[in-house]
């Protein structure tokens, strides 16, 4: 077996060694890897662990620890290494041995380092962070925490709704942690040298922009159950906490780690856009990570030669929730083709509009073509796509599918959701309909060998969404049209697959959640909950235990219909988009008006301002294209 570290702290080499060889793939727990850092601990002022609240396998390809990992360890007075959510096998091992849960790179327990940073994308991980925590023998109440123990930050898409785990974290990082980590270490590095108590340690982090330090407010309700407001506890705190925005983005990491075992993705990977200009009303990545910066294409490319010949890795996503609204893309992949013509380097554009445009783009890529091409229509009705704002013609998405199977794919991935709101039977048995069409179309071309893959999830209200007052749809109605849906989609050339409800729902209550909800997530998890986003070890039970503990019920948080006047407990939370835009679009969806992109006309959503302010301040030359602005009440 590989020897882990010569710098292992006390006597864990020893114990890990006699653990390792009881669980499955002993590497996600060994450290090691190419391109790892490894800081002299002794001689380094600030000790950061980064932790994934998932399995190392998933964790590994999270982009934004790596960007942190690799701006943290860019500074000579900190240092940041990597932990992740141990599989059951590994787990029982650590409890068995009463060994604490350690970070890969010089195996010092959690409880050793001064700041310990989840990034938490998703709700389901909330039982994972939890469970982490214990592991690390760290209190898992943020009440109970004292200066001796390291501070505990939070990130991530889900956290733009901390509410729910406020409880737990000492500080949330709301929005874009580029510059704002610096910031954290700034102060910590300041705080720890006058001696002060833990308490100023968190005064002081409230005045960072971005950063919402929760023990500084208290929540109170309506006797009705619905949330009131946030009280501050000291004059000082924020009224509300404006989401971080980076004026221009920073260079992207090269030497990515290399890890020894596969992981879900297995590629070099590079943002090339942040934002979105689509609007589509369901998603809550589009609003949250307004507005659009670019990359250039001479920085993309550059950072992809560094990275080839850091990492030996023959694949490279372009990575951006649009990746053929990047405006300069054919240009890109003309360089591409130029740069690695001869480096058998496989490109993936993983996120692609419905237009033969996107096939051009990926015919062009030709050593791409090695699985499925993926459209995500989301619905299959004109009607049904208006109303979540996602106007493609039916016409269209016919034409799109003939281009790919013309142009040698034979597998097609059609992503749909059900549950939209004002969605009728028709709406899904439309799903089925569609989905034969475009197999028509490619036994037409391909014949038999073509194959539809149809993959249906759950339509989930987001925080700072125009969809985050509708209700969940019911378990009943779900069922019905998965059922619905199983008995058309049939056939050696058709493949369904689907999200299960109770995956649906969990995430639902937790999305939109308050406060209230830590009772419930920590009775889940004593109940045995985590790994929630996994099928095979969820507990739903648990949860419908837990809240019965707590006296609140998943239904008020899933399946009620919210009116407009209604606060909520994520109001506090400012992500640029104003909350009338949000209304108007709301509203408009009842008549199935849409909104085209951006880029053809700002809708003055109030994001612009506040980016073009702050360009100025960072002093960066930016001229702000002419845009017809369309009135938003």
């Amino acid at each position: 077996m590989k020897k882990i570290s010569p710098h292992l702290p006390n006597d864990i080499e020893k114990r890990l060694l006699s653990i390792l060889p009881r669980v499955q793939k002993p590497a996600r727990y060994t450290g090691g890897e190419l391109n790892q850092i490894l800081k002299n601990w002794e001689e380094t002022e600030v000790h950061l662990c980064l932790v994934f609240p998932d399995i190392y396998d998933i964790g590994m390809s999270n982009l934004g620890l790596a960007i942190l990992y690799d701006l943290i360890n860019q500074r000579s007075d900190s240092l940041a290494e990597r932990a992740f959510a141990p599989w059951v096998d590994m787990e029982t091992q650590l409890r068995e041995n009463s060994l604490p849960l350690y970070a890969l790179e010089t195996k010092h327990p959690l409880a050793q380092f001064d700041i310990i940073g989840f990034s938490i994308p998703y709700e389901s991980l909330y039982t994972n962070v939890l469970n982490i925590l214990d592991l690390a023998k760290l209190e898992i109440w943020a009440s109970k925490r004292t200066d001796e123990h390291p501070l505990i930050i939070a990130g991530g898409h889900a956290t733009y709704n901390p509410e729910p785990m406020a409880p737990f974290i000492d500080a949330f990082v709301i929005g874009e942690g580029e510059e704002v980590i610096h910031e954290i270490i700034d102060v910590f590095r300041s705080w720890r040298v006058s001696s002060t108590s833990r308490s100023e340690l968190l005064g002081e982090l409230s005045k960072v922009d971005g950063v919402y330090i929760p023990s500084l407010y208290q929540d109170f309700y309506h006797p009705d159950g619905t949330f009131s407001h946030l009280e501050k506890k000291i004059a000082s705190a924020p009224t509300t906490i404006s989401k971080r925005l980076v004026a221009h983005l920073p260079p992207p990491p090269h030497r990515i780690i290399v890890p020894y075992i596969e992981t879900v993705h297995e590629r070099i990977p590079i943002e090339i856009m942040r934002g979105c200009t689509r609007g589509c009303r369901f998603c809550h990545a589009g609003m949250v990570t307004r507005p659009i910066r670019e990359r250039s294409v001479g920085e993309i490319i550059e950072t992809i030669k560094k990275a080839v010949q850091a990492t030996g890795y023959h694949e490279v996503g372009l990575l951006s929730l649009s990746s053929s609204d990047y405006t300069q893309i054919s240009e890109l992949v003309r360089e591409i083709q130029n740069e690695f013509s001869s480096h058998q380097l496989s490109i993936s554009l993983p996120s692609l509009r419905i237009e033969t445009f996107s096939v051009q783009l990926m015919r062009a890529l030709e050593n791409t073509r090695r699985g499925g091409f993926t459209l995500a229509p989301e619905a299959a009705t004109e009607r049904m796509r208006n109303i979540i704002n996602k106007p493609i013609s039916t016409s269209n998405l016919l034409e799109t599918a003939q281009a790919i199977f013309e142009n040698g794919w034979q597998m097609l991935k059609l992503y749909f959701m059900i549950g939209h709101p004002l969605e009728t039977l028709d709406d899904v048995q439309a799903i089925a309909d569609l989905s034969k069409q475009v197999l028509a179309i490619g036994k037409g071309v391909i014949g038999n060998r073509a194959q539809i893959h149809v993959s249906v999830s759950t339509f989930i209200p987001k925080p700072h969404t125009p969809f985050q007052w509708v209700a969940c749809d019911s378990l009943e109605s779900i069922q019905q049209k998965i059922e619905l849906l199983q008995r058309n989609l049939r056939g050696r050339n058709l493949k369904l697959t689907w999200n299960p409800p109770e995956a649906t729902f969990l995430e639902a209550w937790l999305s939109r959640g308050d406060r209230r909800l830590a009772q419930v997530i920590y009775a889940a998890w004593k109940n045995g909950a985590k790994f929630d986003a996994w099928n095979d070890q969820r507990k739903v039970e648990a949860w419908f235990q837990a809240f019965s503990s707590a006296g609140l019920s998943p239904e008020f948080y899933t399946h009620r219909l919210r009116p407009i006047t209604e606060k909520f407990p994520w109001d506090h939370i400012d992500i640029g988009v104003r909350k009338q835009f949000l209304i108007q679009d709301y509203q408009q969806s009842f008549q199935g008006q849409t909104r085209a992109d951006c880029r053809q006309g700002c809708y003055a959503c109030g994001i612009l301002p506040k980016y073009n302010s702050l360009r100025r301040e960072k002093g960066i030359t930016w001229k702000c294209p002419p845009l017809r602005v369309t009135s938003s009440n």
